[in-house]
């Protein structure tokens, strides 16, 4: 079975990156046909076309053959540049959005007025990508709702493939510094890239009713992004909270090693109850307990008081309730965190998530595929 990867994705975006990785690791050819990340579309179409012919795209051999077209997340306008190799070479078309641009530029980020002509064109663009694709990929039920509501979509094209985590990089034997003297007190770590649908600020305003309440728990937060001006001021200058900007994979994962609980999100927009975030996989991945809003995406795959722990509300109330909750009860903060890393090692692994791409793909299109792809 081969996926040929097309458009201008980015190589190190998590959602591409662990399924090339799994579907990598359980034999599956992968190829890749990248360009242009940074251009224009129309700009991007002649380099993505070159980029084809030099990967062989255009050869003859479409499902038959066990090849497939596959346009990863954020590329919906290259969809219709790989509507035409599809075509011309008999290939079927997956499309993983990960997200509409719509819902996320206007929806989550409020970049322009749902009225607005800016908001109507990146409907348009959702709109066509959708109905080109063969498949399309919704990375949780909440999510395919979504597109089938919002784009008239049947329901039969869209399926769920939920996202994964690279355990090379968020796996617990990871080589960390020493763990932190107890003297230093539970810390509580915030990572992501500060998005509306995070909801970094109210994580922050929790902070400083947790240091009210214990003034040893302190909060630490990593990353860049839209939210981070309101996060700091929301902390209020907390002396339990601290700031760290954007770090490598590696040096993150180091840093949630060292945390005694994570966080996932907290955001009220739209979108922020239709996802499940990287970081909550990668978390759970090496080990940590996560406190997160309760939302019917995050409900679809954990259970609270299980393997995750679930703020009624996305409510700084909430948030400091379920943390200092748990940072009084260390037996219960590791069965929730060894629960959740079981959890993920057996259902969100690159070849867990890859195999079920491969059993998608093998139903939906009679791909052929070795019964190796899916052994456990």
């Amino acid at each position: 079975m081969r996926f040929e990867f097309f458009g201008g994705y980015f190589s190190d975006y998590p959602r591409g990156a662990v399924l090339r990785k799994g579907l990598a690791r359980i034999g599956a050819e992968v190829v890749e046909c990248r360009a242009g990340a940074k251009a224009k579309s129309w700009a991007r179409y002649p380099l993505l076309f070159v980029e084809a012919l030099k990967r062989g795209l255009f050869r003859p051999g479409g499902a038959s053959a066990g090849r497939c077209l596959f346009v990863p997340e954020f590329c919906a306008k290259d969809v219709p540049a790989a509507r035409l190799v599809s075509l011309l070479t008999s290939r079927p078309l997956v499309f993983d959005p990960l997200a509409a641009r719509y819902e996320t530029k206007i929806l989550d980020w409020g970049w322009r007025r749902r009225d607005a002509p800016s908001a109507w064109w990146n409907f348009q663009i959702d709109a066509a990508a959708f109905r080109l694709a063969d498949l399309i990929l919704a990375d949780t039920a909440a999510h395919k709702r979504y597109y089938c509501e919002a784009y008239g979509l049947d329901p039969a094209r869209v399926e769920v493939l939920p996202l994964g985590y690279d355990d090379d990089i968020f796996r617990p034997d990871l080589t960390v510094a020493p763990r932190r003297n107890s003297a230093d007190g539970l810390q509580v770590l915030f990572f992501g890239s500060f998005l509306p649908l995070h909801g970094a600020e109210i994580a922050a305003a929790a902070a400083r009713l947790v240091e009210a309440a214990d003034p040893s728990i302190r909060f630490r937060f990593i990353g860049e992004g839209r939210t981070l001006a309101a996060t700091r001021s929301a902390a209020g200058g907390a002396a339990n909270v601290s700031f760290t900007g954007r770090l490598s994979l590696t040096a993150l994962a180091a840093a949630v090693a060292e945390a005694d609980i994570c966080l996932g999100i907290f955001g009220r927009t739209e979108k922020a109850r239709r996802v499940v975030p990287h970081k909550i996989y990668q978390a759970m991945g090496l080990g940590r307990p996560v406190v997160t809003a309760r939302t019917p995406a995050v409900e679809e795959f954990f259970a609270d008081g299980e393997n995750i722990v679930f703020c009624a509300e996305p409510s700084a109330e909430a948030v400091a309730s379920a943390v200092l909750g748990l940072a009084r009860d260390p037996a219960r903060r590791e069965r929730i965190a060894r629960a959740g890393y079981e959890l993920v090692r057996r259902d969100f692994t690159p070849e867990a998530v890859a195999r079920r791409l491969v059993r998608i793909s093998a139903d939906r299109f009679g791909l052929a595929f070795s019964p190796s792809h899916l052994l456990n």
